[in-house]
Formats: C-alpha cells, sequence, structure tokens
C-alpha cells in the first residue's frame, strides 16, 4: 500500500475549550497575518501535488480519490489505486480559479495543478478556521488562466487573516458551520427547483412528439404524417467568404456561427455580419427558417430565424415552403428522437459530422393542419417563456445564497459574530434562508 507522504513534524494541539464558554467574549489586540508570514514562522507549509496522468490511472485502478483543478464534482479528478496524503488538509486550485476545499482525514492525491496547505502547528490553527479565512480572501481577488493561484502567488495575496485563540477559532467555526448547512440546503433545492423547471420542459416537448408519431405509426389515425425535411422545403448548407479580404465583412446581414445560437433558439445577430460584397459570396437562409449546427462537438444545436441572415459552413437550413411552421419544426428537432438520428448518421469520427444530403433525408412528423403545428409551437413558446423565468429566478437566488455566504465569512473576520450566539446565528440564517428558498414551480400545462 502507498505510504503518506512524509511531512515536518506538527506541534502537539492544545487541548481544546469548550467554544461555549467563550461565547459572547470579545477578543482583543488579535493578532493579525499574511499567508506568508504563516509560512514564515513555520505554522504552515504550501506546496502542489504530483503529476498523476491517465496513463498511471490505468495501470493502478482504484478508489482513493483524485483531487485536481476541477472547480466542480469537490474539485474530483478521478480515482486510482494510491494515495499522496491521509490526513486533513487545505487544497485548491492552482489552474482552475484558486477555489479552496478543505480535506477531511482521508486517502487522497492531488495533481500538480491543485495545491496543498498543511497545518504545522496545530495549536496555533484550526484547519477549517483557515479554510473558512481564506475563503474570504479569495472571494475578494480575481483568478484565472493567466493570474494564477501558486502557492508563491497566493502567501503574498492572502493578507489581513487574523488568528485568534483556538477556542475563538472553534466559536467561529461552529457558527459558520451551522450557517453553511443552512446554506447548503437552500443551494440544493434552488438548484433542484432549477433542474426541475428544464425537466418539465423536456418531459412536454418529448410527450407532444412522441405520442403524436405513435399513434400515427399504430394506424390510429388523427392525421400525422412522417417527411423528410427535403420534402418540407429547401435545405442548404451555409458559407463562409474569404476571411483575408475584409471588405466582405460588414453589418449589412448578419452571419451566424453555432455560438451564435442563443439557450432559447433565437439567434446573436450582433456578433459578426457580412458587408453587401460579402454577401454575394454565401447564401441567405430567409426568416421563417430552421437551422441547425451539424459539425463538431456542438452538433445538434437547434435554432431558427425571424429575420434574413447568412451562416457559415457548419450550419445546415431548412426554409419551409409547404406552409410548415418553423418554430414547431425547431421543437420537433429539440427531442431526443431526432437528435439520436443526427447522432447516428454522423458517423463516429473524431469531428461528427452529418453532411446535407444526410440532414436532408432526415424525417419529422407533422399532424394534418398548420394551425395545429402553430398551435403546439405556441404552447411550447409560453412555456419556454415561463421555463426561463423560473430559470432566471433560481439563478438569482443562488447568486444572493453566495452573497449570503461572502457576508457571513466577512461578519466572521471583521469581528461581526463577535456577540452572536449560535441560536442566534441560527435563527438569523434560517429566516435568509427560508426567503432564499421559497419553493416556486412552473403552473401546471
Amino acid at each position: 500500500m502507498t505510504q503518506p507522504t512524509t511531512h515536518p513534524p506538527r506541534a502537539r494541539r492544545r487541548e481544546r475549550g469548550s467554544a461555549g464558554e467563550h461565547q459572547g467574549a470579545a477578543v482583543k489586540a488579535v493578532p493579525v497575518k499574511s499567508l506568508n508570514d504563516l509560512v514564515e514562522i513555520g505554522v504552515i507549509h504550501l506546496t502542489r501535488g504530483k503529476v498523476i496522468s491517465k496513463k498511471d490511472i490505468a495501470a493502478c485502478p482504484g478508489s482513493y480519490p483524485i483531487y485536481s483543478s476541477a472547480k466542480d464534482n469537490d474539485g474530483k479528478f478521478g480515482e486510482y489505486g494510491k494515495f499522496l496524503f491521509d490526513e486533513e488538509l487545505i487544497t485548491w486550485s492552482v489552474d482552475g480559479g484558486g477555489r479552496l476545499f478543505h480535506r477531511p482525514k482521508h486517502k487522497f492525491s492531488v495533481t500538480n495543478v491543485g495545491g496543498v496547505l498543511r497545518i504545522l502547528d496545530e495549536s496555533v490553527l484550526e484547519y477549517r478556521y483557515l479554510y473558512y479565512a481564506l475563503t474570504l480572501r479569495h472571494s475578494e481577488i480575481a483568478f484565472d488562466w493567466v493570474k494564477k493561484a501558486h502557492p508563491s502567488v497566493i502567501k503574498k495575496l492572502y493578507t489581513d487573516i487574523p488568528v485568534p485563540p483556538l477556542p475563538e477559532q472553534q466559536r467561529i467555526i461552529g457558527l459558520l458551520d451551522e450557517a453553511f448547512a443552512g446554506l447548503a440546503t437552500a443551494k440544493a433545492n434552488a438548484e433542484k427547483n432549477l433542474q426541475n423547471a428544464r425537466a418539465l420542459f423536456e418531459s412536454h416537448l418529448q410527450s407532444v412528439f412522441t405520442q403524436g408519431s405513435q399513434s400515427a405509426a399504430e394506424g390510429r389515425g388523427k392525421g400525422w404524417v412522417e417527411k423528410r425535411l427535403e420534402e418540407i422545403g429547401k435545405t442548404q448548407t451555409g458559407s463562409t467568404p474569404k476571411t483575408s479580404d475584409q471588405t466582405n465583412y460588414g453589418d449589412f446581414i448578419s452571419f451566424v456561427k453555432p455560438a451564435d445560437f442563443n439557450a432559447d433558439g433565437s439567434l446573436d445577430h450582433e456578433k459578426d455580419g457580412l458587408s453587401e460584397k460579402g454577401l454575394a459570396s454565401a447564401r441567405v437562409v430567409p426568416a421563417g427558417s430552421v437551422l441547425m449546427v451539424c459539425i463538431g462537438a456542438t452538433i445538434g444545436k437547434c435554432g431558427y430565424c425571424d429575420q434574413d441572415v447568412t451562416t457559415n459552413q457548419q450550419i445546415n437550413a431548412l426554409t419551409p415552403t409547404d406552409g410548415s411552421s418553423h418554430r414547431y419544426l425547431y421543437y420537433q428537432m429539440l427531442t431526443e428522437g431526432f437528435q439520436r438520428s443526427v447522432i447516428h448518421r454522423s458517423g463516429q469520427a473524431t469531428l461528427p459530422i452529418i453532411n446535407k444530403s444526410k440532414w436532408s433525408a432526415l424525417t419529422v412528423w407533422l399532424p394534418p393542419t398548420v394551425a395545429e403545428q402553430k398551435r403546439i409551437a405556441a404552447k411550447f413558446d409560453a412555456l419556454v417563456e415561463e421555463t426561463q423565468r423560473l430559470a432566471a429566478l433560481y439563478e438569482r437566488k443562488l447568486a444572493a445564497l453566495e452573497a449570503l455566504k461572502k457576508s457571513l465569512l466577512h461578519q466572521a473576520f471583521t469581528g461581526g459574530f463577535d456577540r452572536l450566539s449560535h441560536r442566534q446565528s441560527d435563527r438569523l440564517s434560517h429566516r435568509q434562508f427560508d426567503r432564499l428558498s421559497h419553493r416556486q414551480t412552473p403552473p401546471p400545462l
């Protein structure tokens, strides 16, 4: 079995006092240190993890977690048959924005794009206290892929860290643990409601088109018919005028690329455009068309246009000529069945692609009248609007929860919690959590 990484001996931690004995006690002349100060006086040690390649993981499979620069999933990169650490630590993402993580004692590894903080003198600092203090400092600094959170960088940037006696640290830990548990619950509720709002739309989408096509296929009538895209209207692939000639580009007509598809299917017309000269080397997609990305990582992404546009060669378009509703067709192209057909016909190459002829041969189901198409599309339009409203609401709540978290951290490390008891903090935070996590659900269809 892999032995844990060796490190300098830690100073023995003093006997913990009861946090309750210190509630309400004012802390005077609290030492304030920078991370660099704490390194220099031997209280903490900063380092980075080690290179762990996919080849290493394949050669030694196992269940010990590997933490890296990932911001999501608690920073977990994968699992391994070996481990570097078997102790309580603080880790952070060096390359992914500097986010910090408190790691309770367990067997794990950290890659070279993750940082490791070890407390050498536990008579001075508690891990969770320092984790909370550094989280506040991190929230005040913007790291990115250029300005990375290297150990040599953060030890100079993370300053103004109060270092009160351990009983006061334990009191603050207790308050923040309690408050953040409520925050985590409220955040989970908001995220669940956001997922439910989106799932409702997906469920209704599948239900409408599956029921219509199945009833027709089983001979129950209702007038639904299956048609190829090329039977409904004109299909075409976009093209890109010569980029070496900048006179091809301007604001005469929008030039749409895959990145210009919005989440609701509308298009961003403000990014790029062609000049009147450039239009001569492109193909116009008329208003009332439906568009789809047909190559690359975003293959299957759908959109529609309510004004004339041009597109690059990654996009195919269908302009109905039989009176069909382009919005109805757009919604059907979002269905799991249509998307699966696109992927199936794109081949298994590294770069998936479905050419115009294969795309034009894909089929959709049409109800007996255009009026019925428009009724279905209008119902989806209303559902999309409601889903977007709820999504915006839940995203505002998530942002408010993050702001509350930062506010609580700021209070904790600027004396705002000095006279605040656990019970008072609990009552305060729960009132805020109840307001922020109030459940709202979409109306029934």
